[in-house]
């Protein structure tokens, strides 16, 4: 029987597409010590309000090809308060914000010092509260070498897994397919669009934060999520 593997970068409130993948894993590894990416999405990501979709971005001190298990948080400015309020104000009419409110507050009442923290610490609620049942690791802790191509075969053993779930794009980006395929490892592609569901506030917009979903949708949000479109190969 085949073990399916994940790995992804820790977003923060990572989006349906980030949920997808780990759903669809037996294991899922969160890369948490690679080099931070300043225009990516490890300290940012979408809401829904009023007035369409708003990006929040935890603001963080950065260094030139600092690992992501070493960025700091910068906490003198008052990025915090922002980001609930934001939420509060933009879901507080949706039909399960209560469910999820509580969690949210204490988050953002709590002063973090590191982003893969915060992000951990939202990332485990979000697995929790879908109901996904996948075992999560964290590179940092497996202390597996290599590089590349590489170090994906050693993560990918290093859990018991014989068949890695990309994104579509690795293949022609980065993956070394022959190398996988030597280490006895098979290549699913995730290929998935965001389902459509109820939302506040007109029309609907995709590939927003997980809570926008939750938000609106609640103990369904599972089922949405995995009923997209998915053709794996």
């Amino acid at each position: 029987m085949s073990t399916i593997t994940g790995i992804h970068q820790p977003h923060y409130l990572p989006w349906l597409r980030y949920f997808e993948k780990i759903a669809r894993s037996d294991a899922f590894i969160v890369l948490d010590n690679i080099q931070f990416n300043k225009n990516g999405w490890q300290n940012r990501n979408k809401v829904k309000s009023s007035s369409g979709a708003v990006l929040l971005t935890a603001p963080v001190y950065e260094k030139y090809q600092q690992p992501l298990n070493e960025v700091r948080i910068n906490n003198t400015v008052s990025w915090r308060r922002k980001h609930w309020l934001t939420i509060e104000q933009s879901y507080r009419k949706a039909p399960f914000f209560e469910a999820y409110a509580a969690f949210l507050n204490e988050t953002y009442e709590r002063e973090w010092e590191y982003l893969n923290a915060l992000n951990r610490h939202m990332l485990e609620y979000f697995v929790c509260a879908l109901g996904i049942r996948t075992r999560l690791y964290y590179a940092s802790e497996l202390n597996v070498p290599g590089e590349a191509t590489e170090r994906l075969v050693n993560l990918v053993h290093a859990v018991g897994g014989d068949v890695y779930y990309s994104g579509a794009f690795a293949r022609d980006a980065y993956l070394d397919i022959e190398q996988l395929e030597k280490a006895g490892i098979s290549l699913a592609l995730q290929e998935w669009k965001a389902p459509v569901y109820t939302q506040l506030h007109g029309p609907f917009i995709a590939d927003l934060s997980i809570i926008d979903l939750l938000m609106n949708c609640g103990p369904k949000s599972l089922s949405i999520l995995l009923g997209g479109t998915h053709d794996s190969a």
